[in-house]
Formats: C-alpha cells, sequence, structure tokens
C-alpha cells in the first residue's frame, strides 16, 4: 500500500512539473512565488462571478488591515508585469493555491481547495484579438499534448487527444443546441470534439443570458472581436471518458482595457468599484495589456491519469459519503517504474 501510494504520488508531482516546463517554454513565462492573501479593499481580488464568499483572515500583527484568501490571481499578475516593467511577450507562471467555500457540489470536478496554474503575458494592442487568443491556446494545448508524449505512464492508461482545439463561439453553440443548458452545450460539443475553446464567456446571448458569468473586471468579454463576434475570453475543455462528462481545464482570455473595464462596470452594476486602487491604476494606464488566465492543475492531473474523481489526486475536505467513494484505488498501472 505505502509503495501504491508513493507510487501515485511521484506521478503526479512529474505530470505537474512537466507540464510547468511545457507551459512556460511554449509561452515565454518565468515562474514566480504566488501569494496566498489578498488585502481587502485593494480591488486585486478575484471576484468570479461576484457572488463567492472569500476566507477573511485578520492578522495580529498588523491590527488595522484585513486580509482573504485569494479566489485567484487574476490581476494581481497584471500588477506585478506593470510594476518591474515586463515587455511586450514576456510574462510571468505561478503555483496559485486557494480555497473557494462557496461551491455548491463537492463532486467529481469540484473541489474546495483550488490549485492552478495562474499564468499572465503582456502584448500589444494589435494583439488583443480572437485570432491572437485561438493563436495562445493552441500554444497551451500543444503544452498539453507534450507533456502526454512525455509521460510513458500516461500514455499507458489511454489519455488521448485530438491533435487540434475545435474553436466554436458561445452565441454558435447557443443556436446550435438551442434545446440544451450552457452545461448541456458544452457536454454535447466536447463529446463530439475531444476538445473545445468555447469563446465569449460573460456577455449575454441572444436568449438574453451569458453562457457562464464573468467578473467585469479582468476578462474582456464584451468588447466585438474581428469577427464581428462579442467577447475576447473563453473555456478550454476536454471530453473525460472516465466520468463521461465535459471537464474544464482552463478559463482565460485577453484582459479588460480601459474602455472594456469601464463598460463592464456598467454592464455588471459596479461602477463604483472604479474607485479602487487597482481599478484606477489601470484606467490611468499604469498597467500593461495582457492576457492570461488560469489552469487547473488537479484536473489536468485528473485528466491525464484517467481518474474518476478530483479527490483522488489531492488532498481536501469532502462529505463523508464522497470521501468514502472516492477513495484513490491502491494500485495505479503504469508502463515503467517512475
Amino acid at each position: 500500500m505505502k509503495y501504491s501510494f508513493l507510487k501515485r504520488q511521484q506521478l503526479i508531482r512529474q505530470i505537474k512539473a512537466q507540464f510547468t516546463q511545457e507551459l512556460a517554454e511554449a509561452l515565454n513565462l518565468a515562474e514566480v512565488q504566488a501569494p496566498l492573501l489578498s488585502e481587502c479593499g485593494t480591488g486585486v481580488q478575484d471576484d468570479l462571478s461576484g457572488k463567492e464568499q472569500s476566507v477573511k483572515v485578520s492578522i495580529k500583527a498588523i491590527p488595522n488591515k484585513t486580509y482573504e484568501v485569494v479566489h485567484s490571481l487574476a490581476k494581481w499578475k497584471r500588477q506585478v508585469l506593470g510594476e518591474y516593467g515586463f515587455s511586450e511577450g514576456e510574462g510571468i507562471l505561478t503555483h496559485m493555491t486557494a480555497l473557494r467555500p462557496d461551491e455548491e457540489i463537492l463532486g467529481q470536478k469540484h473541489s474546495v481547495y483550488v490549485d492552478q496554474w495562474d499564468w499572465e503575458k503582456v502584448i500589444t494592442d494589435k494583439q488583443r484579438s480572437v485570432g491572437y487568443l485561438k493563436h495562445t491556446v493552441g500554444l497551451i494545448y500543444s503544452a498539453l499534448l507534450n507533456t502526454i508524449e512525455r509521460i510513458p505512464d500516461i500514455r499507458s492508461v489511454g489519455t488521448a487527444l485530438p491533435k487540434k482545439v475545435y474553436f466554436i463561439h458561445s452565441e454558435t453553440l447557443a443556436q446550435q443546441y438551442p434545446e440544451l443548458s450552457p452545461k448541456q452545450r458544452e457536454r454535447a460539443i466536447t463529446q463530439t470534439q475531444g476538445a473545445v475553446f468555447i469563446i465569449g464567456i460573460g456577455a449575454r446571448l441572444s436568449d438574453g443570458k451569458p453562457h457562464d458569468m464573468r467578473a467585469p473586471d479582468y476578462d474582456d468579454w464584451s468588447s466585438i472581436a474581428e469577427t464581428g463576434e462579442t467577447g475576447l475570453n473563453g473555456d478550454l475543455l476536454v471530453w473525460h471518458e472516465a466520468i463521461d462528462d465535459a471537464l474544464e481545464l482552463s478559463s482565460m482570455g485577453i484582459r479588460v482595457d480601459k474602455k472594456s473595464l469601464q463598460r463592464q462596470l456598467e454592464l455588471s452594476h459596479v461602477p463604483s468599484k472604479a474607485t479602487l486602487p487597482w481599478h484606477r491604476s489601470l484606467l490611468e494606464g499604469k498597467l500593461p495589456l495582457t492576457v492570461g488566465g488560469g489552469i487547473g492543475q488537479s484536473r489536468v492531473v485528473m485528466f491525464l491519469m484517467q481518474e474518476n474523481h478530483i479527490a483522488k489526486v489531492q488532498t481536501s475536505v469532502w462529505p463523508d459519503d464522497v470521501q468514502q467513494s472516492a477513495k484513490p484505488p491502491l494500485e495505479f498501472k503504469q508502463a515503467t517504474p517512475i
């Protein structure tokens, strides 16, 4: 039992290390340390859909401030790129850990504990396009394919992906499956294509509802792209046979500029956020234009190892019934010893 447990842990570590290397090389990213806490009131915290509660932390030695555990590092990374003078084409990569206690269901794909590769890269104004977004997605996808190719024990479990990502806009997807909910649409298209990037997450579609919610102050989901469609962001999903469902690996996009930030704050009915320090910095032109996103580490590992529950590849907290049913198997078939 001990040997099997250690083999699994070594493989998880190997996958994370290999993908970190592949991603950094593909996007020209420098690995940096990530914060766990964000100071309340600065605007740096990622509000996700705007409904999730954060874990507040009071620090005895700093009595006049309150902190919260990060949800992600979407805005922190951009701030770092500006503060340290990163140039166009340069970026950073972190190993972020977070807590999201408002997850409604702790199931196969969702955990309170979140670990992800958080990355951000400086771009030019001309690169604020769907074309550049697709190019970047392709590089990330190639890093995933290379990881599979370089780890024999992953190939031995039959993990496979199509050679290319299938791109589709959320409005086109809604027209294609008008009778389905957004999550059902994701499942249908991903089962058909194997690997899908859905463009345009956050803006209202023709049915009056967004495909999914996005915070107004990191991804640009409201600008009209060169294709005539709305949104410069999206989600990367793969078909995961072990759970018979689509598995979202990444949420990413071209980040807001001054105009889209102002517009999205108005559309989201939170114009007062423009007065927060981080938002003022962007509106005053002190932050670079960027593209960035997060890639779920445990989800990538879960997919590559073809596990049917995220609890089998990470240590978190779960209801008792989930804890028992999702215990990692004693053996994991490998092609060669690690």
